[in-house]
């Protein structure tokens, strides 16, 4: 079956002018952005004819944003909105369900591109080397993300049979898997978590999720939305430990240069004062507890059995600079599940050469470097394979915006596609009998997701936008206009 997928971008009228050819893989906000920026470029406006489309692994688009935020986040819709009217307009294809190095190679895409832009971005858990991290019961926490944000690759179960959880780190995804964890499953059904996931939670025995991060107040990574939303959760108090809160030079000054850390120090001081005035109990009598701890930094994973059973830290101290250092203090917590949260890890790619240390494509601004270190011509890369897993939407268009400068600038030098008919792809991975999905077909998954919402919301508790679909095969078979059982 083929599928058709259209495209508005030509030679001018009047003109023999061919388009400049160009295949961006990955259709999260750094891949968009790239295109979005291409299309809007001086260059475009002074005449020139640019043909680009967008690959994806997955069979629906926006990457990172469908399966590595959490459902409950109220600034998804906001992302999701503006990606969607940048492929909505028509003059940037979308082929979802291709997987690079497998679907097209690298020279496939060099035969029918004049230039390649990655911007496959970061998805595995990036490591923490101590002792007992690979006991059962150690989980990273972006593979959690994956699993409750209902991604296509991973099982649709997970082991939630523990009373007591760590979750290791102080960045945005640890805030988010510390929330989901201890948050009540009927909470999240106004969201599009699939149903799979709604049903493991419910049966979670969850009663205490301790977030842990290394370094002080003045120093955590998430911001202050995720922090706000800790609070949200219904029956969950949270407790925070007056000996966590300790503030060195380098805090101080932190706190008076940058509104972001002022506003989270304010928060987490508020709620630390409150929790105080509140006698010697700190929680209200909540069914659930979310404990959030500083300066404790992770020296082993303990177990039984081959199954964690506690954890253990050693406290540390700021140093004056904000960085922090031993004290020869440890601490063992009793917890049966482990979650790490220290960061994304980008994946090496075929054909191109990668900086294992880093996680990036080896580049120089955006220009892809071969293995001598020199260019390889027309081969780009943008977001978080670029720069690494750090930053905000605004740092990904910056990056876009970078790598779409260096690529104009080498417009002369760019490699000849040698098959640039903008059917030839499409007729390529027909004949490979690749089940590809266009920007057509995730409309109607769209609306299938959100039929599936109005269905639940006749019957159930309470509205629900849509609910998300797990499988590959079905979102194939939705996309490409198949009839589904069920």
């Amino acid at each position: 079956m083929s599928t058709a997928v259209s495209s508005n971008t030509s030679a001018a009228p009047g003109t023999e002018e061919r388009p400049l050819r160009i295949a961006v893989i990955g259709s999260g906000p750094a891949g968009v952005y790239a295109a979005d920026m291409l299309t809007k470029s001086a260059e475009v406006r002074d005449g020139l004819v640019v043909s680009i489309d967008l690959f994806d692994r997955y069979p629906a688009p926006y990457g990172l944003i469908r399966y590595g935020v959490a459902p409950d986040h109220p600034r998804i819709k906001g992302i999701v909105n503006a990606l969607h009217k940048v492929l909505d307009r028509g003059d940037i294809r979308f082929f979802g369900n291709v997987e690079y190095g497998t679907d097209l190679s690298l020279e496939d895409l060099q035969t029918h591109y004049d230039a390649v832009i990655f911007a496959t971005g970061a998805i595995k858990d990036a490591d923490l080397n101590i002792p007992g991290i690979e006991l059962d019961g150690s989980y990273g926490g972006a593979d959690f993300v994956s699993w409750y944000d209902g991604h296509p690759d991973v099982s649709r179960e997970w082991p939630l049979n523990a009373k007591e959880i760590a979750v290791i780190g102080n960045g945005n995804v640890a805030l988010d898997v510390a929330r989901v964890l201890s948050k009540h499953a009927d909470d999240l059904l106004v969201t599009e978590i699939p149903d799979n996931v709604y049903a493991g939670l419910k049966e979670s025995p969850v009663t205490d999720v301790h977030i842990f991060g290394r370094r002080g107040p003045a120093q955590v990574k998430f911001t202050p939305l995720e922090l706000r939303e800790l609070s949200h959760s219904r029956d969950v108090d949270i407790v925070l430990y007056e000996e966590d809160f300790d503030f060195d030079e380098a805090s101080d000054a932190a706190v008076k240069s940058n509104n972001q850390i002022k506003t989270m120090v304010g928060t987490l001081t508020n709620w630390l004062v409150e929790q105080d005035d509140d006698d010697a109990d700190p929680t209200t009598g909540a069914s659930r507890r979310l404990h959030l701890h500083f300066l404790h930094s992770p020296v082993e994973v303990t177990g039984t059995d081959g199954k964690v059973s506690g954890i253990k830290f050693e406290r540390t101290e700021l140093d004056g600079t904000g960085n922090v250092r031993g004290t020869g203090e440890f601490l063992d917590y009793p917890v049966q599940a482990v979650y790490r949260s220290v960061g994304y890890f980008g994946s090496a790619l075929p054909d191109v050469e990668f900086d294992h240390q880093r996680g990036v494509v080896t580049n120089d601004g955006g220009r892809v470097l071969g293995v001598d270190g020199t260019q390889v011509p027309g081969i780009y890369a943008t977001g978080w394979i670029k720069r690494g897993p750090v930053g905000l939407i605004g740092h990904t268009k910056g990056d876009a915006l970078e790598t779409i400068t260096h690529l104009l600038a080498d417009r002369a030098e760019l490699p000849v596609a040698a098959v640039p008919g903008i059917e030839a792809v499409t007729e390529l991975l027909d004949s490979r009998g690749v089940k590809f999905t266009s920007w057509e077909g995730w409309n109607e998954l769209d609306a299938h997701e959100k039929a599936l919402g109005a269905a639940a919301s006749e019957t159930g508790p309470v509205q629900r936008e849509r609910i998300k679909v797990v499988s590959r095969d079905e979102m194939v078979d939705v996309s490409r206009g198949a009839s589904v059982v069920g």
